[in-house]
């Protein structure tokens, strides 16, 4: 459900009626859909093949329908008439070429994984595009939201360092003016888009990494909306001209335990610090009641979740201390336990500029010290987080409510181990492995069901991670408006989430 507080609307932050304002949390490293920008929809620039509705399910997009699987091929028929920004016609050779480029290992692409069920994409008309697959592969209508791109623009250029990925031509609402790094990006409406001209004229990206300088340019009216973590938007709460909506998610926030180190690499460690931890605090305290506690990988109130992966929301000391007690690990003379001459102790980071993140890793460390485990919490950039994850333990976020395919085949598959953010603490185990593969080449929703209900509650006995707090996303915005429509939102949302469908808002009379 969305929850909304609002008030009287106001005036535009500038003043503008055309112009809205958004303010991000973080900056594009690329606006080019082949190297990962926006896959699950939302771009704005761009559209894929199918997009969702605020239901989750699929509608048609440049395609005139949703196809149907039949084994290893699935056939689209575009729909006629679209463009790209610079006038020139949509064609099958488009979308053949944009998969294509995905999966060639000469483009670095990141997201080549999440497509690798796809053999070949063909054009054999101008109209018609087929998809034929390695194997059945149960999601692949999911993975048809990706932006499609020009061939014309890219074809023969070394994709890495194309113009194209800072100065993108799309078929999407809005059509790219100017890139700013640090600061913005601009976007006007495409008047000849063929799902209606956006009501907002202009559209301004504005870069703001620091939660609270956000809310400050918030309150100041330097922004139209903006998405903040629950504590600083309720200070929003009540205000004239402002609405506050609260809307559910299946992004979580957990503890990522790096296997191969003698503290975190210990099972007894992991269950010790989950029994800790108390949830139920954190929901309240640091996300002011918006969230739920969070227990395992897939979220509860999505159709994949098993409800058997469950714990207690309030702290277990009693039985953390009892796992650690019989796994070994015993008070030393500082109260830090020790085994085998091993203390308790592990880094835990987070990235400094994530306020949240910052109290949970400090309410984790606070719970653990009471078990005799010391964790030494590290505020680090993203450039000197990711050396370190194979090290050091890190509170993430990810989280997908579209499929149980999507994420965790990367985060706990044994062949993504150390990939970057993909498996960073090394997780392995044969039998998910199986499980992670029979679920993406399993068509019978029944048996993907018992699939993946396995794999949750293997993690969870496991205790790969350590699973916190499922998070309402939270958006303050500035008058009021038509056409906002909640969806139970994935960890990775930018421009989408709440403002996915921000082309289709009206001012309201």
């Amino acid at each position: 459900m969305l929850a909304a507080c609002s008030a009287p609307a106001g005036a535009p932050a500038d003043g503008d009626r055309d112009t809205f304002v958004l303010g991000l949390r973080s900056e594009f490293d690329t606006l080019n859909p082949v190297l990962g920008y926006a896959p699950d929809g939302g771009s704005l620039l761009f559209d894929g093949l199918v997009t969702r509705a605020a239901d989750l399910t699929l509608r048609p997009a440049l395609a005139r329908e949703i196809p149907e699987v039949d084994g290893t091929t699935v056939t689209f028929r575009l729909r006629e008439g679209v463009t790209f920004h610079d006038g020139t016609p949509l064609t099958s050779e488009d979308v053949a070429f944009t998969y294509n480029a995905v999966l060639d290992p000469a483009n670095n692409s990141t997201i080549r994984g999440d497509y690798a069920a796809i053999e070949r994409v063909e054009a054999p008309d101008p109209q018609t595009v087929i998809f034929h697959l390695k194997h059945p592969y149960a999601p692949i209508l999911q993975r048809a939201t990706l932006g499609i791109v020009p061939k014309r623009l890219l074809e023969g250029q070394d994709l890495d360092k194309a113009p194209f990925n800072t100065k993108p031509v799309g078929t999407g609402p809005y059509r790219f003016v100017s890139w700013t790094p640090g600061d913005k990006i601009v976007l006007e409406a495409n008047e000849d888009y063929w799902g209606g001209a956006p009501s907002i004229k202009r559209l301004v990206l504005a870069f703001v990494p620091d939660d609270n300088a956000r809310a400050t340019r918030m309150a100041a009216g330097e922004l139209d909306a903006t998405e903040l973590p629950p504590k600083a938007a309720a200070r929003f709460d009540g205000q004239d001209g402002i609405t506050v909506h609260r809307v559910p998610s299946a992004d979580y926030r957990a503890v990522m335990f790096p296997m191969k180190q003698p503290v975190t690499g210990d099972p007894a460690i992991r269950k010790a610090i989950s029994a800790a931890v108390d949830r139920a605090a954190m929901v309240t305290t640091i996300l002011a009641g918006a969230g739920d506690p969070a227990f395992g990988p897939i979220a509860p109130g999505t159709k994949w979740h098993d409800p058997a992966v469950t714990g207690s929301p309030t702290a277990d000391r009693e039985r953390a201390v009892r796992i650690l007690e019989e796994a070994g690990w015993k008070p030393g003379p500082d109260g830090i336990r020790v085994k085998d001459g091993t203390p308790a102790r592990f880094t835990l980071m987070y990235p400094a500029n994530d306020s949240l993140r910052k109290e949970l890793a400090l309410a984790v460390a606070s719970d653990a010290k009471r078990i005799g485990i010391d964790v030494q919490v590290a505020g680090l950039d993203w450039d000197a987080i990711e050396p370190r994850m194979a090290k050091d333990a890190l509170i993430m976020g990810y989280g997908s409510p579209y499929d149980p395919d999507y994420v965790n085949y990367e985060l706990f598959h044994s062949s993504f181990s150390g990939q970057g953010f993909f498996n960073p603490g090394h997780f392995s185990d044969p039998r998910v492995d199986e499980l992670l593969e029979k679920g993406r080449a399993t068509a019978d929703e029944g048996e993907r069901k018992r699939i993946y209900g396995e794999f949750q509650r293997r993690i969870r006995d496991q205790e790969a991670w350590t699973y916190l707090v499922y998070l309402q996303h939270v958006y303050v915005i500035r008058g009021e408006w038509t056409g906002i429509e909640p969806s139970v939102e994935a960890h990775e949302h930018a421009t989408g989430g709440l403002f996915r469908n921000i082309h289709e808002w009206k001012r309201a009379a």
